[in-house]
């Protein structure tokens, strides 16, 4: 649980191009150009504390890349966490990235939690595929099964993937049953006919768990638009616009005093009531 004592959080939030990858060397070379760019903006900035990148972020977003998994996807120790682990090591910063994972059940959505010593800490599978508009997934992906968090300088942190933000008992359940603070909704939004709809359903998220939401989208014409929400949201503290379509970093600060004194002026989950458990 965040404390009075919880210090700010630093956070550069990339909206990555992801250029056609077709082969594993084409998925190498953007990787590492990737991390090149990362480091350029790190030179002229602050230090942070904590890295994100969006999904499936070493590769297309296509049914042109997903049905060459075979050679696209990778080990959890492949190249991607390799060249990540390293700017991780370089940078003193977490990272948190997406890759196309393969497993032994199949291939995975995943994102990967990387320490500022360039260990994996974590790794969390997409639990909701998507399969309608521009998305296919479940004709190429298996759906993970398990929740996961991490703790950074007092805070508690979650990824979840795209689709996932839809299913509110996923949000609420990280935020009341496993006290998470930060939520990293890491995404491929494309813009087809859910596009609209997606910053509703990140603002009420952030609001009605009382947390921060860094909802983040890959660049590009057909994508970009990505949203940080503060706990609260109004006219005088709107949530954080990133471009609409060109790559684009952002340092964010998490301020704790800001989450303390929402949570104890709105007390939305304090006034929860068991009743609705029938």
């Amino acid at each position: 649980m965040l404390s009075h004592n919880t210090g700010a959080l630093t956070v550069l939030a990339c909206q990555a191009s992801v250029p056609r990858v077709q082969t594993a060397a084409d998925r190498d070379t953007h990787v590492l150009a990737l991390c090149a760019r990362i480091r350029q903006y790190l030179n002229r900035t602050p230090a942070v504390d904590l890295i994100v990148l969006p999904e499936l972020c070493t590769i297309e977003y296509s049914t042109g890349a997903f049905s060459h998994l075979d050679s696209l996807a990778e080990p959890i120790d492949g190249p991607s966490t390799q060249a990540f682990s390293h700017l991780a090591q370089q940078s003193g910063a977490m990272v948190v990235f997406g890759m196309a994972r393969s497993t032994k059940r199949g291939f995975a959505i995943s994102q990967l939690i990387v320490d500022s010593a360039g260990q994996i800490v974590e790794c969390y599978d997409k639990m909701h595929l998507c399969h309608y508009g521009a998305s296919t997934e479940k004709d190429y992906f298996q759906a993970g099964e398990r929740v996961v968090f991490v703790d950074l300088k007092g805070w508690r942190i979650a990824p979840i993937i795209c689709y996932d933000i839809r299913i509110p008992e996923l949000s609420r359940a990280l935020a009341v049953d496993h006290d998470v603070n930060l939520l990293l909704h890491c995404g491929a939004y494309f813009r087809d006919e859910s596009f609209s709809s997606w910053h509703s359903f990140a603002i009420t998220r952030a609001m009605e768990n009382q947390i921060y939401l860094l909802s983040l989208n890959r660049a590009g014409a057909d994508y970009g638009g990505s949203i940080f929400c503060p706990p609260w949201i109004d006219d005088d503290q709107p949530a954080q616009s990133f471009e609409t379509h060109d790559e684009d970093f952002k340092r964010l600060e998490l301020d704790p005093a800001l989450l303390l004194d929402v949570r104890s002026r709105y007390t939305f989950l304090k006034d929860r009531l068991d009743v609705y458990r029938l």
